[in-house]
């Protein structure tokens, strides 16, 4: 389906971004990789892609540098002609009372999970409006929709990203160009695997009763939500099928924003 098609996925060295990469790279689309980690690390999955007879480009963009931004945007036009899809899944977390809440936090908050993606969609609108085709996937969160405590920073970064999303999607609303959100629920990341270790820590039980816990708090469902539920989910808004998919947010989440 995407065969030809270039797909821009921030935070992709790991967990939901590598997910998404992944399934573009079996779906026949060249990948940009951007994120944190090891060079070995991170050449092995550009091999492992490469290896599905797409092409493949990592930038090592720091999302919270609007220039480091536009410069992975121009280098994946100057490989690929454009970035057909872009998946701004970039994020960092922080777990803290307002009045504990350090300022810098919550700008590096604010920064990585919700003005990247207004930096990364800014940069790649025009080559996208000239083709009249493009595909936006903002991945939010349940936080997108409800709030949690301790959480200030975060639910304010996904509530905007949200409101980014409606934004984006009314503006490209008669061309060929998409613009929709993703809210997962817990999906077992590095990033909550931390807050469960640090949940275990701090009540001082096991990691697997804390991790039944944090599920039993918000997701009927008790289970994670996958990586690979999400890249689905991904690739049917990149499909035909979606074209009229405009401005949703759309919760995947094991009831959690049901209840």
């Amino acid at each position: 389906m995407l065969k030809g098609k270039t797909a821009i996925v921030t935070g992709s060295t790991s967990g939901i971004g590598l997910g998404i990469a992944r399934a573009f790279a079996q779906d026949g689309a060249n990948v940009v990789l951007n994120g944190f980690g090891d060079a070995a690390a991170i050449k092995a999955i550009q091999d492992e892609i490469q290896g599905l007879g797409v092409g493949t480009l990592y930038h090592g963009a720091d999302m919270s540098k609007p220039a480091e931004i536009v410069d992975m945007v121009r280098n994946t036009e100057a490989k690929f002609g454009r970035a057909d899809i872009i998946v701004n899944n970039a994020g960092i977390q922080f777990v803290a009372n307002i009045e504990d809440f350090p300022p810098e936090k919550w700008d590096a908050i604010i920064a990585i999970n919700l003005s990247s993606a207004f930096h990364t969609i800014r940069a790649a609108m025009p080559k996208m409006k000239a083709a009249n085709w493009g595909r936006i996937i903002n991945i939010a969160s349940a936080h997108g929709l409800v709030a949690s405590e301790k959480k200030v920073a975060y639910v304010a970064a996904k509530h905007g990203l949200v409101g980014l999303t409606k934004v984006v999607a009314l503006e490209t609303a008669t061309t060929g160009i998409t613009c929709n959100a993703i809210c997962p629920g817990w999906v077992l990341t590095p990033l909550v695997q931390k807050q469960i270790d640090d949940r275990a820590a701090r009540e001082g039980i096991p990691a697997d009763k804390a991790k039944a816990e944090l599920l039993g708090e918000k997701q009927p469902s008790q289970q994670f939500v996958t990586p690979e539920q999400l890249a689905a989910l991904t690739l049917f808004l990149c499909s035909e099928a979606a074209s009229q998919v405009r401005g949703a947010a759309w919760n995947v989440d094991g009831g959690w924003c049901a209840q």
